[in-house]
C-alpha cells in the first residue's frame, strides 16, 4: 500500500505543476480554480509522501515522487504542446522512468 500512495502522491505532483502552470496563464477571476487545485495537489501530494515515507526508505521515497511527478508532467507538457516531444526527451524521460521501477525492484 505505501507504494501505491507513493506513486499516487508523484502524479498529484504533475498535477500541481500544470494547475501552477495554468494558474500563471490566466487572468483575473478564472486564476482562483487553478490556483485552488494547486494548494490541494500540493497537500494531498506531500501529504501521501509523509504517508508513504513511514514505510518506504526517504532516499527511495523521494527519488521515486519526484521521478514520478517529472515524467508525468513531462508527458502532460507534450500532450498539450507545451514542450516538443523530441527523440532525446523521450529517452531521458524513459530513463527517468526505468529508474523509478529500479528503485521499487531493489526497495
Amino acid at each position: 500500500m505505501p507504494w501505491i500512495i507513493l506513486i499516487l502522491s508523484g502524479a498529484l505532483e504533475a498535477v500541481w505543476a500544470a494547475a501552477l502552470h495554468r494558474a500563471a496563464q490566466v487572468s483575473g477571476r478564472r486564476r482562483i480554480a487553478p490556483a485552488a487545485l494547486f494548494l490541494a495537489a500540493v497537500a494531498a501530494s506531500t501529504g501521501g509522501l509523509a504517508v508513504a515515507m513511514q514505510a518506504i526508505p526517504t532516499g527511495t521515497a523521494y527519488a521515486v515522487w519526484v521521478g514520478v511527478g517529472v515524467v508525468l508532467t513531462s508527458a502532460y507538457a507534450m500532450v498539450t504542446r507545451v514542450e516538443r516531444p523530441t527523440a532525446a526527451r523521450l529517452l531521458l524521460l524513459s530513463g527517468i522512468a526505468a529508474c523509478v521501477v529500479g528503485l521499487k525492484v531493489v526497495a
